[in-house]
């Protein structure tokens, strides 16, 4: 936050938060909080701050609002969550009727872009043909990703400037999957390096309206390429005139055959990446059935896609251990899964188990997990890097994971067990797949479909905040609390309530005791959001509401 300068210190003044509620592990009454340049300095009472508020400092009245560590998004795509905000929105489609008229109706002259169309939502999950689709965009060469990114439609015109003919998941209509789709997309992705900078800028600017002081940046070759990661990584660097957004945790989805190249491919950013992790696919999406299955879909014959054997996966976790690095993948069904966890046990035969357990690996989504599979990822220590509004999107009766596993729906994102078992687990939104909502995601873990995965929100909101710093493997221990000497780094919301929630039913959902010395926070069964005031990272503003100081 650039706040004003103080004529006596030549510093920025310290800012004062009063009158509302802090959550803080010091304090689980705290009324205020001081910040002092990067820092939170002191958390107190209400009648304390009194007696230290001076015209030294800046003096915020947050009227009942709250103050919390910031988020962290602990998977996000920043230039592919630019373009679905400012292209065609579809996710509220309910037809390929409706789908079409979109198209129809996109403005410009260009490549027609779309984002979220979901046809397991749709009475008639028909998709539109290709001919249909070239009529519809008149031409114009026309990309539409699924609601998970996995497979998308293309037109006629597309398809042919990019040079899908033969490759696999293409078959001359308009839905691409596996290889077609990558080509698809990183066709629609060449764009000048200042295009790519408004995309991102877009995408953070959103995250930072909605309390993230962070997310975790998922690059890999067949998302945007090293150019985009660099783009997004230099954000960090603050450069002047530029607007502050949160930071920037880099990670880089690219297979490792040996230590030598992991070090080679990290060389070569020249800059900090936090793992060859991320989205480097064994497997592929529910929503686009290529996620490894053991057994075939409920509603279709297909098992998925395995795209790494275990030996390729077994080399880049030994690799990346050997480097004292994060390894990872992205993997969904339980026969990826399987491959992932077959690939520590080797790479630990050749490593070594404490060296696989101290380079800190984090599996991506980790859907389709049973009680051997939780058992095998607490014993080295891998973290889970889950979406818990994947469950609010497609969980429960009818949907998208009861039609496409039936029975095996019920034992998706098993959050209670990962958390019973000691597995680390953090979260983020997989943006654009689902919004930057923190407070919907925590809602989520709260109403997970099945009552037996519920978590309390103190703990969902801990893998939001404080555990997406230590899944990034962040130097600053405190990172991700507001005690004195931890970063400033915090949002402040406008809220209706203040509770303690739990997933148990049968337990007391508030308690004003305070020997239960348990923080508050926002009740979530409203049905609405917290409003975000203001979004701090290390002191700095990154965005602030009219409302705050007024």
């Amino acid at each position: 936050m650039t706040t004003p300068e103080s004529p006596s210190a030549g510093r920025p003044k310290a800012v004062l938060y009063r009158n509302g509620s802090v959550y803080t592990a010091a304090d689980p009454f705290a009324t205020a909080m001081v910040v002092e340049g990067g820092t939170v300095a002191w958390v107190g009472s209400e009648q304390a701050a009194t007696s230290i508020a001076d015209s030294s400092m800046e003096i915020i009245d947050l009227r009942g609002a709250l103050v919390n560590p910031g988020f962290v998004d602990s998977h996000a795509h920043l230039t592919e969550t630019g373009i679905a905000l400012g292209s065609l929105a579809l996710g509220g489609t309910a037809s390929a009727a409706e789908l079409l008229a979109a198209v129809a109706a996109a403005p410009g002259q260009g490549t027609v872009l779309g984002h979220g169309w979901d046809e397991t939502r749709w009475a008639d999950a028909t998709l539109p043909t290709a001919e249909e689709l070239e009529r519809a965009a008149g031409g114009r060469a026309v990309y539409l990703a699924r609601v998970d990114v996995h497979s998308a439609l293309v037109s006629a015109t597309l398809a042919g400037s990019a040079g899908l003919r033969g490759r696999d998941g293409f078959d001359g209509g308009p839905r691409v999957r596996r290889d077609a789709h990558a080509a698809a997309r990183q066709f629609t992705r060449a764009l000048p390096a200042a295009t790519l900078r408004e995309h991102q800028a877009r995408a953070l600017a959103e995250a930072a309206a909605n309390g993230y002081v962070a997310v975790a940046e998922m690059g890999a070759p067949h998302i945007g390429g090293a150019e985009d990661l660099r783009i997004a990584a230099a954000w960090n660097e603050g450069a002047a005139g530029a607007p502050a957004v949160p930071e920037v945790l880099p990670y880089w989805g690219e297979l490792a055959e040996s230590e030598a190249h992991a070090r080679s491919i990290l060389d070569s950013f020249g800059f900090g990446i936090r793992g060859l992790a991320g989205d480097l696919n064994i497997d592929g999406s529910l929503g686009s059935r290529t996620a490894a299955l053991r057994s075939a879909y409920s509603d279709s014959a297909e098992q998925g896609t395995l795209y790494l054997g275990v030996d390729e996966a077994a080399a880049h976790l030994a690799a990346c251990s050997l480097l004292g690095i994060q390894g990872g993948f992205h993997v969904i069904g339980d026969a990826g899964l399987d491959a992932a966890l077959d690939a520590l046990d080797l790479a630990a035969e050749q490593v070594g188990e404490q060296r696989v357990r101290a380079a800190g690996h984090r599996f991506e989504h980790v859907e389709m997990v049973d009680a051997a599979a939780v058992a095998r990822l607490a014993k080295y220590a891998v973290t889970v890097s889950a979406q818990p509004a994947f469950d609010a999107a497609w969980g429960g009766p009818g949907g998208l994971y009861e039609q496409r596993l039936g029975e095996r729906s019920r034992g998706m994102n098993p959050f209670a067990t990962l958390y019973a078992q000691g597995v680390p687990v953090c979260f983020g939104s997989d943006s654009p797949v689902t919004p930057l909502r923190p407070w919907s995601s925590i809602r989520a873990c709260l109403e997970h479909h099945n009552p037996d995965q519920r978590i309390s929100a103190r703990a969902a909101f801990l893998g939001h905040t404080r555990a997406g710093w230590r899944a990034a493997r962040h130097p600053d221990f405190m990172a991700g609390q507001l005690v004195p000497g931890a970063p400033a780094s915090f949002a402040v919301w406008e809220v209706e309530e203040l509770m303690v929630q739990v997933a148990d039913g049968r337990v007391q959902s508030w308690s004003t005791d305070p020997r239960a010395r348990t923080p508050l926070l926002p009740a979530l069964d409203t049905g609405t959001d917290p409003t975000c005031l203001q979004t701090v990272s290390n002191g700095v503003e990154l965005f602030a509401s009219p409302a705050l100081r007024h």
